[in-house]
């Protein structure tokens, strides 16, 4: 069976509506998944995450294998069971994690070593245990090992970075390969199917902002053949009109029967764009990070609760907004719970934008069935021209 189905495409972008099949349900897109780094969505219930509307999650791989370790996500019954979410999970193969450690990172062809950011201890990490860890700990959604560069690089430094992930997707598809090929009570010859071992592996595209280099690897890649493509290595540093270009240049040479994954991003403005160049899924911590810094998404801009401005306002975050922060609390509580260090303030904050995120794509999604979602989506861009792209 096919794990993805185009619905509909918009008939003047490359914007489409879709459905993805994993073992844990279906997700529709295009599709935002809040980010559980360490196993939890931070100060945030599974309840919560269900009401905002999220179908899938992230979980990383970096975060987990240091602590508490495989072996305790396995015996605490795999990744659904520790995060109490029965929904998709997708897990990052920890790439991003270990190349920002910078000089505590060692890298070869063969992997990486790095320094524990908890206690300094000496750690190994390839193609082939990221993707173990992964497929033990239970994802729906397994992500290749690769070599993410920030932004700017040198040419020759981000063609190793490509090569690199090349060689390790090949790797990465050899051990799902493997682990799937055993005929048993829990395995199947073909990962495809709707079974407890359904398990989905996407390549990653990297290549800066060097056109060239990312059709290169992007042939590459899709050569191998996956069930999903994802494009890594943006949102660090190119800024947003060199990120739009080179998805607006990458996307379309990503197979159109697969879904394609924009990593890390991002601002209701780059996910609006990205959706114009076909992508599918989307992820970033900005929900709850910024709303733990009192930073509350609206359309067309950002409300900052610390304001002096809030402090008798019984108005809520964003009137007509349905999540529990803006149907129970006013802007001069929720200011009020900041400026005293009350951990609900960071918690409601995060409750909104997550929710304003989902109906942000709800939003896409219904203008894409539609049919005007290319007209409506300029109109959105126009309202968040000038304000911050990452704040």
């Amino acid at each position: 069976m096919a794990c993805f189905e185009v619905i509909t495409r918009d008939s003047h972008s490359a914007a489409r509506r879709g459905v993805l099949t994993t073992a844990h349900g279906v997700i529709q897109t295009p599709a935002f998944m809040p980010v559980g780094t360490a196993g939890a969505v931070k100060g945030i219930t599974p309840e919560y995450l269900e009401a905002s509307g999220a179908e899938i999650i992230l979980a990383n791989t970096y975060h987990l294998m240091l602590r508490p370790g495989v072996d305790v996500v396995q015996a605490l019954g795999g990744l659904h069971r520790l995060m109490a979410w029965d929904r998709p999970i997708l897990t990052d193969s920890g790439g991003y994690q270990v190349f920002s450690l910078g000089e505590l990172t060692k890298i070869d062809d063969e992997g990486v070593e790095f320094a524990s950011h908890i206690d300094g201890a000496r750690v190994r990490l390839n193609a082939e245990i990221a993707t173990e860890i992964q497929f033990r700990m239970g994802s729906d959604i397994i992500m290749c090992f690769d070599e993410c560069t920030p932004l700017p690089a040198e040419p020759a430094r981000l063609q190793r970075a490509a090569d690199r992930t090349t060689e390790w997707a090949k790797r990465c598809k050899a051990v799902v390969s493997r682990r799937t090929s055993v005929v048993g009570d829990r395995q199947t010859a073909d990962y495809r199917l709707p079974t407890t071992d359904y398990r989905l592996l996407f390549g990653i595209v990297q290549g800066g902002t060097e056109l060239d280099l990312r059709r290169r690897c992007a042939e590459q890649i899709v050569d191998i053949g996956f069930d999903g493509y994802a494009l890594g290595g943006l949102s660090v540093g190119e800024g947003h009109e060199e990120m739009v270009k080179t998805v607006r240049y990458t996307a379309p040479r990503l197979p159109a029967d697969r879904p394609r994954y924009l990593m890390g991003v991002g601002m209701p403005a780059d996910i609006l764009a990205a959706v114009l160049a076909g992508v599918d899924m989307f992820d970033c911590v900005l929900p709850t990070r910024n709303g733990r810094n009192a930073f509350a998404f609206l359309p067309g801009g950002a409300l900052r609760l610390r304001n002096s401005t809030h402090i008798d306002s019984t108005e809520p975050v964003q009137p007509g907004c349905d999540c529990y922060c803006c149907r129970h609390f006013t802007r001069g509580a929720i200011r009020h719970f900041f400026n005293c260090d009350e951990m609900l303030g960071p918690i409601l904050l995060s409750i909104h934008n997550l929710r304003f995120y989902q109906r942000l794509m709800a939003e896409i999604r219904t203008h894409i069935e539609r049919g005007d979602f290319s007209t409506w989506a300029i109109q959105e861009l126009e309202k968040y021209a000038g304000t911050d792209k990452r704040p």
